[in-house]
């Protein structure tokens, strides 16, 4: 392992670390517990670590919630989808801030809300599963934490802490763009 996979593996660890910390700040809608923090941290690894590892810390998230009663199966597609399109929004495409934080409200929201139509249906056996049943309550959620995460990163973005995060994380150094 070289240095820049170290440094990856470490933060996606403290992004890991601060989703499952700040889940107990949670709201009931329906059969979800809505994590805001989920899309503020899915935002922020697909921007700085790239879409595999913030699937990855997506993944972690949703497991260790699930083991400490803060989550429910709903966290699985709600936090994974967000975070590979934030990360493949923001390096595939264009770096644009604005784009990764839409991005993840998207995911998490429209395809992490369609894929918990079966894990609903068949694995918890809900009477009152519906096809689009997730889609507002998982956008009400990831919108409040993409906002978050966009204006933080706006602001590492704007003293050049960003520019720096990407260097040290291997990536390129060019400024994002608004």
């Amino acid at each position: 392992m070289n240095s820049v996979q170290i440094k990856k593996l470490c933060l996606a660890a403290m992004l890991t670390a601060v989703g499952v910390a700040l889940s107990p700040i949670n709201f009931p809608i329906g059969a979800s517990r809505c994590c805001p923090w989920q899309a503020l941290v899915n935002v922020l690894s697909g921007v700085l670590l790239g879409p595999w590892y913030a699937l990855g810390v997506g993944f972690c998230c949703a497991l260790i919630r699930n083991l400490l009663g803060t989550g429910t199966l709903l966290a699985f597609p709600g936090s994974m989808f967000g975070a590979v399109l934030a990360g493949l929004a923001y390096h595939k495409i264009k770096k644009l801030l604005p784009l990764a934080a839409a991005a993840e409200v998207f995911g998490t929201a429209v395809l992490g809300g369609l894929a918990a139509y079966p894990v609903l249906k068949f694995i918890l056996h809900s009477e009152d599963a519906a096809l689009f049943g997730m889609v507002l309550p998982f956008f009400v959620s990831s919108a409040g934490g993409a906002v978050i995460a966009f204006v933080l990163l706006t602001a590492l973005d704007r003293t050049g802490a960003l520019k720096r995060a990407s260097t040290a994380l291997g990536g390129k150094t060019g400024d994002a763009e608004y």
